[in-house]
């Protein structure tokens, strides 16, 4: 077990963890930050997806005591108190969810894919690496494409992160 002082959504949270425990567990079962999901527990879904100094990560493949002095956000953590995030009420002017379960990794890896091409990263789709990237569709596309949506939102969370990156 490891004392930590864990930095999330701006607020500063004494835990005791296991050295074995992931980021998603820590925040949901010690924490009660319950917006990152367990879906598969492996990575490929997205549904945990949360930011780790702005960067997207898979809280389910995070250990939790690689974070000291890092600064962490989720779902939670995107609103301005009272006022969505763009790309949350983007979500909602355009429908991108159903059920739900996947949206807050959804929307914390939008944040984070948003950043990464205003840093200009380039994508395994960017035409021209040299350019700032286009946040065409399938741009988009293709920098989502590691958080799946089971009931095939798609087209409106393309729809909702293209209007934001306008």
């Amino acid at each position: 077990m490891t004392d930590m002082l864990l930095s999330i959504n701006g607020d500063e949270y004494p835990v005791v963890v296991d050295t074995r425990e992931t980021l998603l567990d820590t925040l949901r079962e010690r924490l009660d930050l319950t917006g990152a999901k367990k879906g598969c527990d492996h990575g490929q879904c997205g549904a945990c997806t949360v930011l780790v100094d702005g960067r997207r990560v898979k809280s389910c493949l995070t250990l939790t005591v690689t974070l000291d002095d890092r600064e962490i956000t989720t779902v939670e953590g995107l609103a301005d108190g009272d006022t969505p995030h763009p790309l949350q009420a983007a979500f909602i002017a355009h429908d991108a969810l159903q059920c739900g379960y996947c949206t807050p990794g959804q929307l914390c890896s939008a944040v984070g894919m948003l950043a990464e091409a205003a840093a200009g990263w380039p994508s395994v789709v960017t035409e021209d690496v040299r350019a700032e990237p286009v946040l065409d569709e399938e741009e988009i596309r293709e920098r989502m494409s590691g958080n799946l949506c089971r009931c095939g939102a798609y087209v409106n969370i393309v729809a909702a992160i293209g209007e934001v990156a306008r």
